[in-house]
Protein backbone atom coordinates (compact mmCIF):
# COMPACT_ATOMS: atom_id res chain seq x y z
CA UNK A 1 0.00 0.00 0.00
CA UNK A 2 1.14 3.62 -1.11
CA UNK A 3 2.84 5.56 2.10
CA UNK A 4 1.11 9.18 1.40
CA UNK A 5 -0.89 10.50 4.63
CA UNK A 6 -4.30 11.06 3.46
CA UNK A 7 -3.04 14.75 3.22
CA UNK A 8 -0.83 14.24 0.26
CA UNK A 9 -3.81 13.23 -1.48
CA UNK A 10 -6.82 15.68 -2.67
CA UNK A 11 -9.18 13.17 -2.08
CA UNK A 12 -7.66 12.49 1.71
CA UNK A 13 -10.95 9.84 2.24
CA UNK A 14 -13.85 8.38 0.88
CA UNK A 15 -16.58 7.69 3.75
CA UNK A 16 -19.37 5.13 2.68
CA UNK A 17 -22.98 4.53 3.66
CA UNK A 18 -23.87 1.06 4.23
CA UNK A 19 -27.45 0.14 3.41
CA UNK A 20 -28.41 0.31 -0.32
CA UNK A 21 -24.80 1.78 -1.01
CA UNK A 22 -22.51 -1.33 -0.25
CA UNK A 23 -24.56 -4.03 0.48
CA UNK A 24 -28.75 -4.58 -0.65
CA UNK A 25 -30.25 -3.96 2.82
CA UNK A 26 -32.96 -1.15 1.49
CA UNK A 27 -35.43 -4.01 0.87
CA UNK A 28 -34.38 -6.27 3.59
CA UNK A 29 -35.29 -2.88 6.04
CA UNK A 30 -38.40 -2.25 4.61
CA UNK A 31 -39.18 -6.49 5.01
CA UNK A 32 -38.08 -5.62 8.35
CA UNK A 33 -40.55 -2.36 8.71
CA UNK A 34 -43.23 -4.67 7.07
CA UNK A 35 -43.10 -7.44 9.19
CA UNK A 36 -42.64 -5.17 12.67
CA UNK A 37 -46.23 -2.71 11.15
CA UNK A 38 -48.03 -5.72 10.05
CA UNK A 39 -49.12 -6.84 13.62
CA UNK A 40 -50.69 -3.32 14.39
CA UNK A 41 -52.61 -3.75 11.14
CA UNK A 42 -49.99 -0.85 9.39
CA UNK A 43 -50.12 -1.25 5.48
CA UNK A 44 -46.59 0.31 3.89
CA UNK A 45 -47.53 2.28 0.63
CA UNK A 46 -44.78 4.48 -1.11
CA UNK A 47 -45.84 7.04 0.83
CA UNK A 48 -44.11 5.92 3.40
CA UNK A 49 -40.57 5.74 2.35
CA UNK A 50 -39.41 8.76 3.19
CA UNK A 51 -39.80 8.15 6.78
CA UNK A 52 -38.31 4.42 6.35
CA UNK A 53 -35.25 4.23 4.00
CA UNK A 54 -32.37 5.83 4.95
CA UNK A 55 -33.72 6.60 8.16
CA UNK A 56 -32.49 5.06 11.53
CA UNK A 57 -34.50 2.42 13.60
CA UNK A 58 -35.56 5.40 16.48
CA UNK A 59 -37.07 7.51 13.41
CA UNK A 60 -38.86 4.61 12.22
CA UNK A 61 -40.34 3.28 15.14
CA UNK A 62 -41.26 7.38 15.69
CA UNK A 63 -43.10 7.49 12.63
CA UNK A 64 -44.87 4.14 13.10
CA UNK A 65 -45.89 4.89 16.85
CA UNK A 66 -47.44 8.13 15.38
CA UNK A 67 -49.45 6.91 12.23
CA UNK A 68 -50.79 3.77 14.08
CA UNK A 69 -52.19 6.64 16.95
CA UNK A 70 -49.54 4.81 19.12
CA UNK A 71 -51.20 0.86 19.16
CA UNK A 72 -47.24 -0.10 20.68
CA UNK A 73 -44.65 2.18 22.19
CA UNK A 74 -42.02 3.74 20.50
CA UNK A 75 -39.46 1.98 22.21
CA UNK A 76 -41.05 -1.18 21.76
CA UNK A 77 -41.08 -1.25 17.96
CA UNK A 78 -37.61 0.74 17.66
CA UNK A 79 -36.07 -2.72 19.79
CA UNK A 80 -38.53 -4.78 17.45
CA UNK A 81 -37.27 -3.49 13.97
CA UNK A 82 -33.79 -3.58 15.21
CA UNK A 83 -34.04 -7.34 15.88
CA UNK A 84 -35.77 -8.22 12.98
CA UNK A 85 -33.50 -6.45 10.63
CA UNK A 86 -30.53 -8.35 12.78
CA UNK A 87 -31.87 -11.67 11.30
CA UNK A 88 -32.60 -10.67 7.76
CA UNK A 89 -29.04 -9.42 7.22
CA UNK A 90 -27.54 -12.01 9.22
CA UNK A 91 -29.18 -14.46 6.52
CA UNK A 92 -29.30 -12.80 3.19
CA UNK A 93 -26.89 -9.67 3.42
CA UNK A 94 -25.06 -9.62 -0.08
CA UNK A 95 -22.43 -6.96 -1.32
CA UNK A 96 -23.98 -4.52 -4.23
CA UNK A 97 -22.66 -4.86 -7.74
CA UNK A 98 -19.12 -2.40 -8.00
CA UNK A 99 -19.01 -2.16 -4.54
CA UNK A 100 -15.90 -4.62 -3.39
CA UNK A 101 -14.20 -3.90 -6.96
CA UNK A 102 -14.08 0.55 -5.75
CA UNK A 103 -13.58 -0.61 -2.42
CA UNK A 104 -10.15 -2.69 -3.46
CA UNK A 105 -9.12 -0.35 -5.95
CA UNK A 106 -9.00 2.54 -3.06
CA UNK A 107 -6.87 0.32 -0.68
CA UNK A 108 -4.76 0.11 -4.18
CA UNK A 109 -4.48 3.99 -4.12
CA UNK A 110 -3.75 4.28 -0.15
CA UNK A 111 -7.35 6.18 -0.16
CA UNK A 112 -8.01 5.70 3.35
CA UNK A 113 -11.72 4.48 3.46
CA UNK A 114 -14.76 4.67 6.45
CA UNK A 115 -18.21 2.95 6.96
CA UNK A 116 -20.91 5.83 7.60
CA UNK A 117 -24.48 4.26 8.50
CA UNK A 118 -27.64 4.95 10.55
CA UNK A 119 -27.97 1.26 11.55
CA UNK A 120 -27.11 0.35 14.76
CA UNK A 121 -23.30 -0.92 15.89
CA UNK A 122 -24.71 -3.87 16.52
CA UNK A 123 -26.51 -4.42 12.36
CA UNK A 124 -22.93 -2.73 10.73
CA UNK A 125 -21.10 -5.06 12.55
CA UNK A 126 -22.90 -8.17 10.95
CA UNK A 127 -22.46 -6.06 7.36
CA UNK A 128 -18.78 -5.57 8.15
CA UNK A 129 -17.99 -9.74 8.42
CA UNK A 130 -19.25 -9.86 4.98
CA UNK A 131 -16.73 -6.81 3.52
CA UNK A 132 -14.26 -7.42 5.85
CA UNK A 133 -13.63 -5.24 8.32
CA UNK A 134 -10.19 -4.90 7.45
CA UNK A 135 -11.31 -2.60 4.77
CA UNK A 136 -12.38 -0.03 6.77
CA UNK A 137 -10.29 2.99 8.91
CA UNK A 138 -13.27 4.12 10.80
CA UNK A 139 -16.82 3.15 11.33
CA UNK A 140 -19.35 5.32 12.55
CA UNK A 141 -23.07 4.06 13.66
CA UNK A 142 -26.25 5.15 14.86
CA UNK A 143 -25.21 4.25 17.99
CA UNK A 144 -21.56 6.43 18.15
CA UNK A 145 -22.73 10.33 17.45
CA UNK A 146 -25.88 12.39 19.70
CA UNK A 147 -27.61 12.75 16.21
CA UNK A 148 -27.78 10.30 13.10
CA UNK A 149 -28.95 11.14 9.96
CA UNK A 150 -29.80 13.67 8.11
CA UNK A 151 -27.02 15.56 10.71
CA UNK A 152 -24.06 16.06 9.51
CA UNK A 153 -22.74 14.37 13.25
CA UNK A 154 -21.64 10.93 11.54
CA UNK A 155 -19.86 12.51 8.80
CA UNK A 156 -18.08 14.75 10.72
CA UNK A 157 -16.70 12.22 13.59
CA UNK A 158 -16.05 9.61 10.57
CA UNK A 159 -13.28 12.68 8.80
CA UNK A 160 -12.16 13.62 12.75
CA UNK A 161 -11.44 10.23 13.70
CA UNK A 162 -9.90 9.98 10.11
CA UNK A 163 -7.72 12.87 10.48
CA UNK A 164 -9.35 14.39 7.39
CA UNK A 165 -10.84 17.84 6.21
CA UNK A 166 -14.68 16.80 5.16
CA UNK A 167 -14.46 19.20 1.77
CA UNK A 168 -11.72 16.65 1.03
CA UNK A 169 -14.27 13.49 2.37
CA UNK A 170 -16.03 12.50 -0.60
CA UNK A 171 -19.36 10.37 0.72
CA UNK A 172 -20.95 7.70 -0.95
CA UNK A 173 -24.87 7.40 -0.59
CA UNK A 174 -28.02 6.02 -1.84
CA UNK A 175 -30.80 8.15 -0.13
CA UNK A 176 -31.61 11.65 -0.15
CA UNK A 177 -31.55 11.58 3.78
CA UNK A 178 -27.98 10.36 3.64
CA UNK A 179 -27.09 12.72 0.75
CA UNK A 180 -28.38 15.69 3.45
CA UNK A 181 -26.31 14.75 6.13
CA UNK A 182 -23.09 14.44 3.99
CA UNK A 183 -23.53 17.85 2.27
CA UNK A 184 -24.55 19.11 5.38
CA UNK A 185 -21.23 18.04 6.90
CA UNK A 186 -19.08 19.84 3.64
CA UNK A 187 -18.78 16.56 1.95
CA UNK A 188 -18.90 16.70 -1.44
CA UNK A 189 -21.73 13.41 -2.86
CA UNK A 190 -21.33 10.05 -5.11
CA UNK A 191 -25.16 9.65 -4.99
CA UNK A 192 -25.66 6.01 -6.06
CA UNK A 193 -29.84 6.18 -5.50
CA UNK A 194 -32.09 2.87 -5.03
CA UNK A 195 -35.68 3.58 -3.80
CA UNK A 196 -35.82 7.34 -4.20
CA UNK A 197 -34.64 9.54 -7.36
CA UNK A 198 -31.85 11.68 -6.03
CA UNK A 199 -31.31 15.01 -9.09
CA UNK A 200 -27.28 15.98 -9.71
CA UNK A 201 -26.40 19.21 -7.86
CA UNK A 202 -23.03 21.87 -7.53
CA UNK A 203 -20.50 18.95 -5.70
CA UNK A 204 -22.97 16.24 -6.20
CA UNK A 205 -22.43 13.71 -9.08
CA UNK A 206 -24.90 10.55 -9.57
CA UNK A 207 -24.38 7.44 -10.98
CA UNK A 208 -26.53 4.38 -11.22
CA UNK A 209 -24.09 1.73 -10.15
CA UNK A 210 -21.18 1.52 -8.04
CA UNK A 211 -19.55 -0.58 -11.37
CA UNK A 212 -19.27 2.80 -12.84
CA UNK A 213 -17.87 4.23 -9.50
CA UNK A 214 -13.96 4.95 -9.38
CA UNK A 215 -11.51 6.55 -7.49
CA UNK A 216 -10.58 9.12 -10.30
CA UNK A 217 -14.48 9.64 -10.32
CA UNK A 218 -14.16 10.25 -6.45
CA UNK A 219 -11.13 12.65 -6.83
CA UNK A 220 -12.43 14.91 -9.71
CA UNK A 221 -15.41 15.97 -6.97
CA UNK A 222 -12.93 17.27 -4.48
CA UNK A 223 -10.89 18.20 -7.36
CA UNK A 224 -13.78 20.27 -8.89
CA UNK A 225 -15.04 21.53 -5.18
CA UNK A 226 -11.26 23.25 -4.96
CA UNK A 227 -11.11 24.76 -8.01
CA UNK A 228 -15.03 26.51 -7.60
CA UNK A 229 -13.56 27.56 -3.87
CA UNK A 230 -11.10 29.49 -5.59
CA UNK A 231 -12.57 30.80 -8.32
CA UNK A 232 -14.87 32.07 -5.38
CA UNK A 233 -11.86 33.71 -3.88
CA UNK A 234 -10.36 35.36 -6.73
Amino acid sequence: MPSDTPHNHPLQAVLFDMDGTLVDTEELWWQAVQEVASPITYQLTDADLPEVLGQAAQHTAAYLHRVTGGARPAGELRAALETCFAALVSAHVRPLPGALTLLDALADEGVPVGLVTASPRSVADLVLRTLDAGRFAVSVTADDTPRTKPAPDPYLTAARRLGAEPHACVAVEDTPTGVTSAEAAGCPVLAVPSAVPIPRARGRAVVSSLVEASPALLRALVEDREVRQRDAHA
